[in-house]
């Protein structure tokens, strides 16, 4: 992709974009569908290259379906019109040509995002920064945020404006320190490498028995579990784990006609099939994944998963947390926090609305409520896509004309 670096701000910016990922392609499309033809529209990322998507998880299998990845890819009328105009075979029209109903390899969403990213910098309305943001403040007279970014390349620093300011940043994997008296304390490994099997057989010796600890049973956990068993049936045959669940009994979205339960915690797809195959109630006892796999079980509260660990966790070499992800900060002295319901920041002092500054994306998800009241947060591409087109008109109604 050509370099995106401008060297000064040649004009009047109406918003700023900070992330280049699903959310972040999301809100551009979007804010070129709501703003005035002439708004200029400033658009920060590193790489611009379709955010964590691609730079981590292209060969880990989506918990989506294929139609709802062509609904955020047909989401907006700039989506609508790259799609158009992009000559075929691309990725939206391979998109096209798979099982809609079935769910797919993240690459294929990920060679979506480079082509809508390609087309959207193309736009005259859009101004691209291949820079950092290192500070963010409101400059009350003036009544903009004052972004000052650091270009990839060459590491100068510039100072760019605009009343209205989007951060989509995502989120990184979390991680938690272990309880003290282990034994000895296990190498870490990045969830993000123990999700991309290529890089994990690299990272883990081949020859020597090696033990993983895997914490977690969300969809990550599971999907790395699975990485494991096929690793040890290829490349690694000394290879086993020890899986630390504080689940009883591992969730599962259900389909219930015009909703699902457990949409965004439940288990879909490649991962829900190796769950209920090899790892649910007794069925790791009888599997194959069982000489390979072991529950440490650790439901039974704080005090039982304490002991599990220090009686457990010293015979791992390894061991990775799939137990969520945790926000990148802001890069801004001012503590703000999140409304989920609007994708506004709150000013915690006087519990009032920051003034032109909003977030969406799997770090500022969409807060919601399902039918039967569980609440959980809305992260996939065609949820941020929901969300951003019922929250981005208001936010333009913010900008001051």
């Amino acid at each position: 992709m050509e370099e995106h670096c401008a060297t000064q701000q040649t004009s009047k910016l109406a918003t700023i974009v900070v992330g280049a990922g699903a959310a972040g392609i999301a809100v551009v499309g979007n804010l070129l569908e709501q703003l005035p033809p002439n708004s200029k529209i400033g658009w920060i990322d590193t790489v611009f290259e379709g955010g964590r998507i691609n730079a981590k998880y292209t060969e880990v299998p989506s918990n989506t379906k294929v139609h709802h990845f062509l609904s955020y890819g047909e989401g907006v009328e700039p989506f609508r019109k790259i799609a158009e105009t992009t000559p075929k075979p691309n990725a939206i029209s391979i998109l096209k040509d798979l099982p809609h109903d079935d769910t797919c390899s993240l690459q294929y969403a990920g060679n979506m995002l480079h082509v809508l990213t390609a087309g959207l910098l193309k736009y005259n309305q859009v101004t691209s920064f291949k820079s950092n943001v290192i500070d963010c403040e409101w400059v009350n007279q003036d009544s903009v945020w004052a972004l000052t970014i650091q270009h990839e390349t060459s590491q100068a620093t510039q100072r760019i404006t605009a009343p209205l300011v989007a951060y989509c940043t995502g989120a990184f994997p979390t991680t938690v320190p272990f309880p003290e008296g282990l034994s000895r304390v296990p190498q870490l490994l990045d969830l993000d490498v123990t999700l991309k099997p290529s890089l994990f057989a690299e990272t883990i010796p081949k020859d020597q028995d090696v033990c993983i600890g895997v914490v977690g049973a969300s969809h990550s956990a599971i999907l790395v579990l699975k990485n494991i068993f096929e690793l040890s049936q290829k490349s690694h045959p000394k290879l086993r784990a020890r899986w630390f669940s504080r689940a009883k009994k591992l969730k599962y979205a259900e389909e219930k006609g015009d909703w699902i339960l457990f949409d965004n915690t439940g288990l879909k797809g490649i991962a829900a099939q190796f769950a209920r195959e090899n790892l649910d109630e007794d069925r790791l006892l009888h599997s194959d994944v069982g000489k390979i796999i072991t529950r440490v079980d650790c439901s039974d509260g704080l005090d039982q998963e304490r002991e599990a660990y220090l009686k457990e966790m010293p015979a791992c070499d390894y061991v990775t947390q799939a137990i969520g992800y945790t926000t990148k900060p802001l890069p801004m002295k001012q503590k703000v926090s999140f409304n989920h319901e609007t994708g506004c920041f709150i000013d915690p002092k006087s519990n009032e609305p920051v003034p032109g500054l909003f977030g969406a994306g799997i770090g500022f998800p969409e807060r919601v409520v399902d039918p039967m009241g569980n609440v959980e947060y809305a992260v996939g591409f065609i949820k941020f896509m929901r969300f951003l087109k019922r929250v981005v008109p208001r936010w333009v109604e913010s900008i001051p004309n």
